[in-house]
């Protein structure tokens, strides 16, 4: 018998390609297993990804960590919001 995959995924961040990158080693340095979406198409067109092209690069984590995530990505926000 089958069992339904009812995992749900999450999107937490999304930016340029290089803050995308950052967040998710963070996100690896937390243990939370997370990955980038649009990375390719969100630098070299991101108006396609995105309204605007603004954060045309996200990350996305399934829904069990997604708490945990967004204390991350908050973190992430408040040291770059220090600079």
């Amino acid at each position: 018998m089958e069992t339904e995959d009812t995992t749900k995924l999450v999107e937490v961040y999304d930016g340029t390609a290089w803050q995308a990158g950052i967040v998710k080693s963070m996100l690896d340095d937390a243990g939370i297993e997370a990955f980038i979406k649009d990375a390719i198409l969100g630098t070299l067109n991101p108006w396609w990804t995105a309204p605007g092209g603004a954060g045309a690069v996200k990350i996305i984590v399934t829904e069990k960590d997604a708490a945990e995530a967004k204390k991350v990505v908050e973190e992430f926000e408040e040291n770059s919001k220090a600079e």
